[in-house]
């Protein structure tokens, strides 16, 4: 990938429907556009963890549309010299929302602490027809890793 089509940003959109396979469907999209931008291989270990941090991020947002939205209707990856930018739409109205902290050691309902937990920012926007939940992750090829986990920012 070039340096200027990378810092002016590049956009990839995969349309979906049902739910059977979305996840490993959307985190095989993932991987082969990181490559193409440069994110694979990893460089040490530290990149590799944002590498695996990006996928389990897909999986998480995926993962729920399919559970509380009838399934996602578009994944959208935008990636600039700075960060990675993930969207998830699906047709509910409704906007995620954090549980109140439970057991790790009890299936289910982790998944916005682990977007939380590793994503730089995350929200969701309204649309027409539903929501897109997004999060933003550094970029470790060009912006560094640093300031990988912030709070999320409010709805817009």
């Amino acid at each position: 990938m070039s340096e200027s089509l990378l810092a002016q940003g590049q956009t990839r959109r995969l349309a979906l429907y049902g739910t059977k396979g979305l996840v490993t469907r959307c985190r095989d999209f993932t991987r082969e556009a990181l490559a193409d931008w440069g994110w694979t291989p990893a460089e040490d270990e530290e990149h590799r963890a944002v590498v695996d941090d990006v996928l389990l991020l897909v999986s998480e947002v995926v993962t729920n549309a399919c559970l509380h939205a009838d399934g996602p209707t578009e994944l959208v990856l935008n990636c600039t010299d700075e960060r990675l930018r993930i969207e998830v739409a699906d047709t509910s109205s409704e906007h995620p929302r954090l549980r109140p902290p439970r057991s790790a050691a009890l299936p289910g309902g982790h998944g916005l602490v682990v977007v939380q937990r590793l994503a730089r920012r995350w929200g969701s926007a309204a649309r027409e027809d539903g929501k897109t939940v997004w999060l933003e992750v550094a970029s470790p090829v060009r912006g560094g890793a640093q300031a990988r986990r912030r709070q999320p920012v409010p709805r817009q």
